[in-house]
């Protein structure tokens, strides 16, 4: 089979290629060479250097195809073999870039690329089988999200390989409860105190953890679990590193050559020039990429907002608007168009994730309804609104009601999932336990009240790793979370919160059934601002679930609450038992619903309030 035929060319410079990497890079071949391409241009000369030609510019030259695309075939190559491409530019000067579509890079600081096989064995077959039920938009999911170098390390201080983490991971994933991980990007980048986020690499996995063929190994073992995967994908800018895809032929290749367009002023990194045809084919081949070699689940789009707008974090006169006269970037958003409808066509059951900060209108609805056709999009402003409101003293809180239940009125604008993400608890904002106010034991119940509260309202879930036990200190990169602090009551308490947070979440299909439609939400009563008390049913696809919070330190006995149905309704949940370190007080078995009408119901229930707490009750003969 030719690899880089003439449709494959066509296809490519079109910008409709969607498996760049099955035909550019190195293609290891059955005669023990290979074969490699690369997109570059304007250059002059391209040859293949590697440690097995001594990093001869001349010992294998790379042939024009006219198209933009050198190639060559280079005998006796084996994997783990380490090269670059020599590029002499229009203006002479030679330079030795790494490939864009190289499967692996050495370990940083070397930057060289590797020639490697994806070759691997997967033993998922039951999973991706049935990961589409588990993913859709009526499916309980909830999110861990990790940073693979620092969830946790060896005894010596190194991080874990993938292979490493396999076990231990699915194993936590599976004893807490979660349904899905989701990893910080995997693609290689030269500094790793960018989290992933400024990558030279957009097919390789970071060779800090181990090898492609370890990756698939720690994804696999998951999906053998039952754990979904989801990747952080970044397409909205790229490292300036000197052999990554900055001047790539000497020209602006991949990213724009005006700096209004090209150059992003908060990340000091390049944007890709969406609007061409080549670049549109990298990136949404990289997309699907990590869907179809790694059976990703699904990829979190990093940085949304800053593609879809001209003047993103710029001023007056440092930006150009569009053949339209708008501010949209309408390039980026057919791109972003085009990668959700391949990832969903080419692998249903997938689940794409935005990151996106502003109102941009549809970003979780279809592309053939004109939007952008993401599956779901994290909801910054609940994040932002509900930590404002937990910083504030309860004495305080009854003039904020509004911080919590304005959410409500936009709920259903898209698919939403409730974050609480890494970008809270890093660059001085302190960790979630220490944004809390009070003493020791009303931090904990705060906290215990937020995610009761985040589990509460319809949408998906995400917790950054190490909020799950309240770690005290902020993330840090370079080294473990504090496991360590499990051996005090309370951590080991909120962790114990959270792994049943996670039961009941899965256990009652009205938490999650209808998110997405205003069928399965109802307040009951968000008017008590006085005793800052909310109350809402969920509904749908099973038994109601009642949730009520009391958000002051005051125990509140025999708070009546307007419900359905009568009869005896069981306390599922309740933040402040004692195992969760809480105070004992609340409601707990089960309470009684009278015919005693109340907020527009036919039946209400007696409960008593926890201070600081959360409860969650629901009718036992509809079990």
């Amino acid at each position: 089979m030719e690899l880089l035929g003439d449709l494959d060319v066509h296809l490519f410079n079109e910008g409709t290629q969607t498996r760049v990497y099955d035909h550019l890079g190195a293609q290891m071949l059955a005669d023990g060479g290979a074969h490699f391409a690369v997109w570059a241009p304007s250059a002059r000369e391209v040859s293949v250097v590697g440690d097995f030609n001594g990093w001869d510019a001349s010992a294998n030259p790379m042939f024009p195809t006219g198209s933009g695309i050198w190639k060559a075939y280079v005998p006796a190559v084996h994997q783990g073999n380490t090269y670059k491409y020599a590029i002499v530019t229009g203006s002479g000067d030679v330079i030795e870039k790494a490939d864009p579509i190289a499967f692996l890079a050495e370990v940083p600081p070397k930057t060289a690329s590797v020639v490697w096989s994806l070759d691997y064995e997967w033993g998922d077959e039951s999973w991706m089988s049935t990961r589409g039920g588990r993913q859709a938009p009526d499916a309980p999911i909830s999110i861990y999200e990790l940073h693979s170098g620092s969830w946790q390390r060896a005894a010596n201080g190194d991080s874990y390989s993938y292979r490493e983490m396999a076990e231990p991971l699915a194993a936590y994933m599976v004893e807490m409860g979660y349904t899905h991980v989701e990893f910080m990007p995997l693609a290689e980048h030269p500094y790793y105190p960018s989290w992933g986020y400024q990558i030279t690499g957009y097919f390789s996995p970071t060779s800090r953890f181990g090898t492609p063929q370890d990756l698939m190994y720690l994804i696999d073992r998951l999906h053998q679990a039952g754990i979904g995967v989801i990747i952080d994908w970044v397409p909205s800018h790229f490292a300036t590193d000197e052999h990554g895809l900055s001047q790539f032929d000497g020209t602006a290749l991949y990213e724009h050559a005006d700096p209004k367009q090209g150059f992003h002023p908060d990340w000091g990194s390049f944007i890709f020039n969406y609007g061409r045809n080549e670049v549109r084919s990298f990136l949404v081949s990289s997309a699907n990429f990590w869907l179809d070699r790694y059976h990703a689940d699904g990829l979190r789009v990093d940085g949304v907002a800053s593609m879809l707008y001209r003047d993103y974090s710029r001023e007056e006169g440092e930006w150009e608007p569009n053949v339209l006269g708008g501010n949209e970037n309408l390039e980026a958003i057919s791109l972003l168009k085009q990668v959700n409808t391949v990832a969903y066509g080419e692998h249903p059951g997938v689940a794409m994730i935005a990151e996106e900060s502003t109102a941009f209108p549809g970003v979780s609805r279809p592309v053939d309804a004109g939007r952008l056709g993401i599956g779901y999009k994290w909801d910054m402003g609940w994040m932002h609104d509900t930590l404002e409101y937990f910083a504030h003293e309860p004495v305080h809180r009854s003039i904020h009601q509004n911080d919590l239940t304005f959410r409500m009125l936009y709920a259903y604008d898209e698919n939403f999932v409730l974050t609480l993400s890494h970008d809270e608890v890093v660059h001085g904002k302190g960790s979630l336990i220490n944004k809390m106010p009070g003493d020791e034991w009303q931090q904990f119940a705060n906290l215990r009240a937020l995610y009761g509260y985040q589990y509460g309202l319809p949408a998906k879930k995400c917790l950054f790793m190490g909020c799950e036990f309240a770690q005290r200190s902020e993330w840090a990169v370079d080294g473990q979370l504090e496991w360590f602090v499990l051996e005090h009551g309370n951590h080991a308490g909120m962790q114990q919160w959270v792994k049943d947070l996670n039961a009941v979440y899965r256990a009652e299909p009205a938490l999650s059934f209808d998110d997405y439609s205003p069928d399965g939400f109802e307040w009951i009563d968000a008017g008590d601002a006085g005793a800052s008390v909310f109350s809402l049913l969920r509904k749908g696809g099973g038994r109601p679930v009642l949730v009520v919070l009391n958000l002051t330190p005051v125990t509140r006995p025999g708070y009546r609450i307007g419900v359905p149905v009568g009869g005896t309704w069981d306390v599922l949940l309740n933040s402040d038992e004692e195992r969760y370190w809480g105070s004992g007080a609340g409601s707990g078995g089960a309470v009684e619903a009278s015919d005693e009408s109340m907020h527009g119901r036919s039946h209400s229930v007696s409960i008593d309030l926890p201070p600081l707490g959360v409860v969650f009750a629901a009718p036992a003969e509809m079990h």
